[in-house]
């Protein structure tokens, strides 16, 4: 082996090398501290990409899940009020029986008749209720569809219309049955369709969860291989170094 001064093959060597340990010991070191295996684009210019595309999804399906969730409580609200309703058409339909009763008298089917015009305008007032400035009832547009499932205004028209003692009130007592069953078929669609939305947002994050989270199991055994080549590397280069001390004792 030759013996030279200006050239130091084996120093170079071991300085790259202990250049390319330590630059791997620093990538294992950002991403077990960041938790991340994509600290840079350059680490992973592709997965990068798709995992934005999955986070900006997933994002999306929670966004869409908060929406079920207000059209779910519009509903609610819409029934809470549908079931008072419903009370009240119940005794109305009850003051109609009573009032045909022959052996009351005319202060009794007054009476009768009174409150029978207070649950009537009880039911127009219903007929008012809002959701956050947006009506429960009435005939407008649905608000939207959430899920395929239209939610909006429902009709009390048919209801409401009954106004005073000794109308028929089966007709009205038969719209408002369906409308409570309407709403329950939302709600239950509603319900479905947030489960859906729960475990397709969780598959999504799962998946991104295997493009950028850092298996630190994994990149601790890295780690602690990196740290050994780096004090290899590090102790090489100074035996490397000291070897053109040969050549000075050469020329003693």
């Amino acid at each position: 082996m030759s013996v030279v001064i200006n050239t130091n093959y084996a120093a170079t060597l071991a300085s790259n090398n202990l250049a390319s340990s330590s630059t791997s010991l620093q990538k294992s070191l950002n991403r077990l501290s960041s938790g991340s295996k994509i600290v840079s684009p350059a680490d992973d210019a592709g997965g990068l990409a798709v995992s934005m595309k999955l986070s900006a999804a997933a994002k999306s399906l929670g966004a869409q899940k908060n929406n079920i969730g207000n059209a779910v409580s519009f509903l609610q609200t819409q029934d809470g009020a549908l079931k008072v309703a419903a009370a009240a058409l119940e005794r109305m339909t009850e003051l109609n029986v009573m009032n045909q009763d022959v052996t009351k008298s005319v202060g009794d089917k007054s009476n009768y008749a009174t409150e029978f015009t207070a649950l009537s305008n009880e039911l127009t007032s219903i007929a008012t209720q809002q959701f956050n400035g947006q009506s429960l009832f009435g005939t407008g547009a649905a608000l939207g569809t959430v899920g395929g499932v239209s939610i909006g205004p429902a009709n009390l028209g048919t209801v409401t219309s009954v106004a005073t003692i000794g109308t028929d009130t089966a007709a009205a007592m038969t719209s408002l049955s369906n409308l409570r069953a309407t709403n329950g078929a939302a709600q239950s669609r509603l319900g479905f369709e947030s489960d859906l939305v729960t475990t397709n947002k969780a598959n999504l994050e799962a998946a991104n969860s295997r493009i950028v989270d850092v298996d630190v199991a994994e990149e601790s055994t890295q780690l602690a291989r990196w740290n050994t080549l780096v004090q290899a590397g590090t102790s090489m280069l100074s035996q490397a170094n000291s070897s053109a001390q040969t050549a000075l004792k050469l020329l003693q």
